[in-house]
């Protein structure tokens, strides 16, 4: 199948997963990460709030990075996590990481986004809690619309910022290698993924384009069309579970049979 690679974006631990799972289902993969992790030093500001993480009712994860660091720092402060918090994720390989650590976590059923967590039941009961306090773990930016709902309710939140998302050294020449490679489709697992992919690909962005790009929601799908994307899959998420159920939906075609270029 050399001929309908996909390319796999993610970290490159988060890929060799999906890669082995890909190849079950008989679909051949290019590993390149669009987004490199720095792990932020931490300040004495988060330290505090690790150490105050009882006085929280509840803590959001917005991703699998998020979780992994933030439950390491946990560790370092709490021998046992403190109880009566409500645990919330973004997403089901963020809630597997969290469930895996012992910790009960609410994830929604009907989506992966911000909108989706918003609509569990639970915050119902949050959200009547007089001087409601929430920590959300995530990296550098990012998940709003979860502040401001609280905010709007009374409530207080805090971000534990964790990391930050860069764009990887040779991201240019190694998306030129991946055009000569085979690859017909390409998975983005967020908007800043698909500005770094759009970026790097300079010149070689008008043939990339029509790819075949699959992303995790509509408003990612929204800024790849904007972009010039000729060929859009939305997954019902980020996870490899969306992913797989995408491309069984929607599998690569033979390179003859593309959308033409210009």
């Amino acid at each position: 199948m050399s001929g309908r690679r996909l390319l796999l974006t993610r970290s490159a631990e988060d890929n060799r997963r999906l890669a082995t799972r890909l190849a079950a289902a008989g679909v051949d993969t290019l590993n390149i990460p669009l987004i490199c992790i720095e792990p932020c030093e931490e300040t004495f500001a988060q330290r505090q709030q690790m150490l105050d993480l009882d006085r929280y009712q509840a803590v959001v994860v917005v991703s699998p990075v998020a979780a992994r660091q933030g439950l390491e720092r946990l560790d370092r402060y709490w021998p046992q996590a403190p109880s009566d918090i409500e645990w919330l994720a973004v997403g089901a390989t963020t809630a597997s990481v969290l469930s895996e650590y012992g910790l009960p976590v609410c994830r929604p059923d009907d989506g992966q986004d911000s909108e989706a967590l918003l609509r569990l039941p639970i915050w119902q009961q949050l959200l009547a809690v007089p001087n409601l306090k929430v920590l959300i773990w995530r990296g550098v930016g990012g998940r709003e619309h979860i502040a401001e709902t609280v905010r709007g309710a009374g409530g207080q939140v805090d971000y534990l910022e964790l990391y930050r998302r860069t764009q990887p050294a040779g991201l240019g020449d190694q998306l030129l290698a991946a055009s000569g490679q085979g690859v017909q489709g390409i998975l983005i697992s967020s908007g800043q993924a698909l500005e770094h992919w759009h970026d790097a690909a300079a010149q070689q962005w008008t043939a990339q384009r029509h790819w075949r790009c699959l992303v995790p929601s509509q408003r990612v799908a929204k800024r790849a069309a904007e972009l010039g994307c000729t060929d859009i899959v939305v997954c019902d998420g980020a996870d490899d579970a969306a992913v797989l159920a995408a491309i069984a939906a929607h599998p690569l075609t033979q390179q003859g049979e593309q959308r033409g270029t210009d």
